[in-house]
């Protein structure tokens, strides 16, 4: 009998997970004799709703790589020890030899587990898992799939954002970006700072504690001086004590839907230093965008997926896929093969040599980070 494969969403979608998913079709294609979609994620398994990805139209496969979303569903799912071993029992029933998880370091968990289960039993199923998130926090890795087209969006966003703040100089702009406990996303905005058109002025990762007193302080300063600020703040914000700056809205296990930090932000300069203040935060845009998918992370995403299958195909398991990088100039990685206890639950936090002082990032930063993006931001005149 030939072989059986089942790809797993987990998490988030991003702008790049239906490429990893085009990547796995494309190297199992002919290697395997079904390749099925869980559809909805690990929940999908233990419906057993799996879609034959091998039966679905040739132009719908070639779409992929630019479709936003996830095309066989993602979830969120609690999976509890019974789930597990429920997990393990469909994929015996089923005759699934190789198993593919696409996600965060909660999926990477999710995948371990179910490893776990696996070996206990004895079973020849193979696990991998497919690195994604926008938030860049996946251990081990260089960086993951999705983080590219993100930090893309939110750079060229700051970009045109300032330029339009600079032109009508009377307000404080403040921008929350997505980015969970890390800064990674959020340090990406400093790609869009250049000359004529200053900004970001300010940028503030979860990394460091958050200080309302020298928030204030620092934007008033700036305020004085060029009769606009443009501030980007992490949705992961933090006080010295640990606690967030905002309530989360809405909190269940590891999923977290943040407070608004940028409109309490933006609150606490209006009321605190009478400046006109707007909040902006682009939310599910910011990790969703075809239009501003990095071309890096796109063939990046494509060639993890292609990677995981020839891992199985090996004999390798409950490893995941990741980047190794060689050079910045010329930007050079090399795909390389992380044991899943190294990346199950394990959050990697931005260096503090990129966080010299409150409110600013380390332009060395923008040495591994740019060419993640996929090439320059648009070029356009300078404001006068």
């Amino acid at each position: 009998m030939k072989k059986r494969l089942l790809v797993v969403h987990g998490g988030a979608p991003t702008a790049v997970i239906n490429a990893s998913l085009y990547g796995v079709i494309k190297e199992a294609e002919g290697r395997y004799g079904k390749i099925y979609g869980a559809k909805g994620g690990s929940g999908g398994i233990l419906k057993e709703a799996f879609v034959d990805l091998l039966s679905l139209p040739k132009e719908a496969i070639e779409r992929l790589p630019h479709t936003p979303g996830s095309m066989i569903g993602t979830s969120r799912d609690h999976i509890d020890a019974a789930s597990y071993r429920r997990i393990v029992d469909i994929l015996i029933a089923n005759e699934i030899d190789t198993v593919l998880f696409n996600g965060g370091n909660g999926s990477m968990d999710t995948a371990g587990k179910i490893a776990r289960e696996i070996q206990k039993r004895n079973r020849p199923i193979r696990v991998i898992g497919i690195p994604k998130t926008i938030d860049n926090d996946i251990a081990v890795t260089d960086h993951a799939p999705g983080f590219g087209s993100a930090a893309r969006y939110l750079a060229s966003s700051v970009q045109e954002l300032a330029a339009d703040v600079a032109a009508l100089p009377i307000h404080v702009s403040v921008i929350e970006s997505m980015g969970r406990n890390t800064g990674w996303l959020t340090a990406a905005a400093l790609i869009a700072r250049r000359e004529g058109i200053y900004g970001p002025h300010l940028l503030y990762a979860p990394e460091l504690a958050f200080d309302e007193e020298r928030f204030l302080d620092e934007v008033s300063s700036l305020y004085k001086k060029h009769r606009h600020v443009v501030v980007v703040a992490s949705e992961g914000l933090r006080t010295a004590n640990g606690e967030p700056i905002v309530e989360p809205i809405f909190q269940t296990d590891r999923s977290v839907y943040y407070g608004d930090v940028s409109a309490h932000l933006a609150m606490l300069v209006i009321k605190r230093l009478g400046v006109k203040a707007r909040s902006e935060k682009p939310g599910i845009l910011g990790r969703s965008s075809i239009a501003f998918q990095s071309s890096v992370d796109r063939d990046e995403a494509i060639l993890v997926g292609r990677k995981a299958v020839q891992a199985a195909l090996e004999g390798n398991s409950e490893v995941m896929v990741g980047f190794k990088r060689i050079s910045n100039e010329p930007y050079r990685v090399e795909p390389v093969l992380i044991p899943l206890e190294e990346v199950m639950l394990h959050e990697k936090t931005l260096p503090m040599e990129y966080l010299p002082s409150f409110g600013t990032v380390d332009e060395s930063y923008l040495s591994w980070c740019k060419p993640l993006i996929g090439g320059p931001l648009a070029d356009f005149s300078p404001v006068l």
